[in-house]
């Protein structure tokens, strides 16, 4: 027995199955260490990736914070166009009233300018006539109304 196990036919085979186990063994670690090496890749993108997605925060979180302040200077800008718009309709109120006080003179006043106007009209009338008797001084005896 000792023989058979020593013999050139089983110690090839032995030789030649540990060569193909080996082989073998060497083919799946060679596929292993390609996924390795592939994923070493996607985590190196995925680092850069994040960097620039980092730096995207950044800007994002600086573009937030003058949007804030922006917001802050216009909330104010608005809180007093508020109070001078309530300023305003006050005024405008106030204008309102007077506007009407005054609509309701104008009949008053039109009234007043009529008997204005009539009596520039009598008093040119009248000018008229004194003008022309001291124009013509002998006008008044032959029927002038004027008594003078």
């Amino acid at each position: 027995m000792y023989r058979r196990v020593n013999s050139g036919r089983f110690i090839g085979l032995t030789t030649f199955l540990i060569v193909v186990v080996m082989a073998v063994f060497t083919y799946v670690m060679y596929g292993m260490a390609k996924q390795v090496f592939v994923l070493s890749d996607v985590m190196l993108e995925m680092n850069q990736s994040i960097k620039s997605m980092n730096g995207a925060v950044v800007d994002m979180s600086n573009a937030v914070t003058e949007m804030n302040v922006t917001m802050a200077s216009m909330a104010t800008d608005i809180h007093s166009m508020s109070g001078n718009i309530a300023s305003m309709d006050t005024t405008i109120g106030t204008m309102s009233g007077d506007i009407s006080i005054m609509a309701q003179a104008m009949p008053e006043m039109n009234e007043t300018m009529l008997g204005m106007s009539q009596s520039v009209g009598k008093m040119s009338y009248d000018l008229g006539l004194a003008a022309y008797a001291f124009s013509q001084p002998m006008s008044y005896m032959w029927g002038n109304v004027m008594p003078f």
